[in-house]
């Protein structure tokens, strides 16, 4: 790896990449996410890692519906791949984004969370992983880097950038990573002032269709303290500005602040209101706005998506609350616990004011959600929102981390996957160590749907965060020098037959 090299504050901008891929993804807007004369991919376990999740009976003898179900390990920290024998995947695999390269071939980036980084993976025309790098390691990931979006000129009408959170803490901010860096640019820091100071889940750009001529993002904030998190917009009348916007938090219309005053049944009229001279403030200072501005204080707003297959779609934002206990600042109980899922539906033509909806509450013990431990990350579809659970550490855990289905049509919640720590297989010292692992010690995450640029219909990819899963072998593989003795493994899947 280089020298750390950071960016001054004059110099933080988008970078571009090149100009053959971005000649490819414009071109590919035009018609597809996949080049027309791609062969299919073949699909099968490409890993050396068994794949660590297995279907619940919601997933009736591997099949939802009409579809098999299958699941296939495609990398893991374990592999040694040809192109470049001497790279590691690093632990903790979360948000994601994927395209397809000008020769055919596929680039996957993932954000490997506790390592401050992100890996590039480059997989060949048959979607073997045959490379991997780091295109930005823990000098200049900075902060914990949970989900991402990868912004690109067919669905959001700029990029392609891949837009990855800091999440450690009020202070930190959201990078902007040149999707093609050279290997010798992997310690630079790209952050965006622009987008404020959030102790960030995801920052998410909506569709160029949901509001022609503007850039639109939503960002989740999930800050647990005295303000709590917010679920943020940044505004910007010119198509992929990430600097020169306005910054907002949402508020409910008649001022009330507190998240559990919300039921599901009910639509709250909302709207979002502006965080003046954000770039001058300190995280700290923009968290405490939320008093001046009546901001809803969430108990931890964590990922963010959107509902795909039209305009109006596009502006129908889902969005996790993963709550928090319900002591300390939340002893009254005045945010979610267990966790929640939000729908917001922005206004056609203002996309500052809307209309809320609690969809699923955890903390409703008896109903839908009961099984809720605190959902951490979704993936919306046209009909669906695959949900992923994060631990919560309260010593009441009944299962390990599922993938919940929700049908938006029927509203019926289904759990379809439980992460596997393989507790009871010849290899369990291996996935435990330091003893057998807690219920819901681990946790899935970045779930992205790969069907459009792989061709291959229903397919997912996941990745499994195997927190017991650790060893000297894993340490410091990104080669800064910020998160040298961070020693854990995880895994990307890939899930094919989910309905869209």
């Amino acid at each position: 790896m280089s020298n750390t090299k950071l960016l001054t504050m004059s110099t933080k901008k988008l970078l571009l990449p090149s100009t053959a891929l971005l000649s490819l993804l414009i071109l590919a807007g035009c018609e597809d996410h996949r080049m027309a004369d791609s062969p299919d991919i073949v699909v099968q376990n490409r890993s050396v890692t068994p794949v660590l999740a297995k279907f619940l009976p919601g997933a009736t003898n591997g099949r939802i519906g009409a579809n098999n179900l299958s699941m296939y390990s495609l990398l893991s920290s374990d592999d040694v791949l040809e192109q470049s024998p001497s790279y590691v995947f690093g632990g903790s695999a979360d948000g994601a984004g994927i395209f397809q390269n000008p020769d055919g071939n596929y680039t996957v980036l993932v954000n490997n969370e506790d390592n401050f980084a992100v890996s590039r993976i480059t997989l060949d025309k048959t979607f073997k992983p045959v490379k991997g790098e780091y295109v930005l390691n823990s000098d200049g990931g900075t902060w914990r880097l949970c989900s991402a979006t990868l912004a690109t000129p067919l669905e959001h009408g700029f990029g392609p950038v891949f837009l990855t959170c800091g999440e450690s803490g009020q202070e930190s901010r959201t990078h902007a990573l040149k999707v093609d860096a050279n290997v010798n640019q992997s310690s630079i820091s790209r952050e965006m002032a622009g987008l404020g100071r959030w102790s960030a889940e995801n920052a998410l750009p909506l569709p160029k269709t949901a509001y022609p001529g503007k850039t639109i993002i939503m960002i989740g904030d999930d800050d647990s303290d005295v303000n709590g998190g917010q679920l943020a917009m940044y505004a910007s009348n010119t198509v992929g500005d990430l600097e020169n916007g306005l910054l907002y938090m949402l508020k409910r219309s008649d001022n009330n602040q507190k998240e559990m005053d919300m039921k599901p049944g009910t639509v709250y009229d909302v709207e979002f209101a502006k965080i003046e001279n954000h770039k001058t403030l300190t995280g700290a200072q923009i968290n405490a706005k939320v008093n001046d501005l009546k901001g809803i204080k969430f108990g931890r707003v964590e990922d963010v998506d959107y509902r795909k297959g039209s305009a109006a779609n596009g502006r129908e934002v889902i969005f996790a609350v993963t709550g928090q206990d319900n002591s300390g600042v939340n002893a009254d109980y005045s945010r979610s616990k267990y966790g929640r899922i939000y729908r917001l539906v922005l206004d056609e033509k203002d996309p500052s004011k809307g209309k809320l909806e609690v969809l699923l509450d955890g903390d409703d013990r008896s109903g839908i959600a009961k099984t809720f431990q605190d959902p951490d990350n979704v993936c919306v579809t046209t009909n669906y929102i695959y949900i992923m659970e994060d631990p919560n550490g309260y010593g009441d855990e009944k299962h390990d981390g599922y993938v919940y289905q929700y049908n938006l049509n029927t509203r019926q919640l289904t759990p379809i996957i439980e992460i596997d720590h393989r507790r009871t297989a010849s290899d369990a010292a291996k996935y435990n160590v330091g003893g057998t692992s807690k219920l819901g010690s681990w946790e899935s995450s970045g779930m992205i749907d790969v069907s459009d640029v792989t061709g291959r219909p229903n397919t997912f990819m996941l990745g499994i965060q195997a927190h017991t899963w650790r060893g000297d072998k894993y340490k410091g593989v990104d080669g800064g020098s910020v998160r040298k003795n961070e020693d854990q493994a995880s895994q990307l899947i890939l899930i094919e037959g989910l309905p869209r």
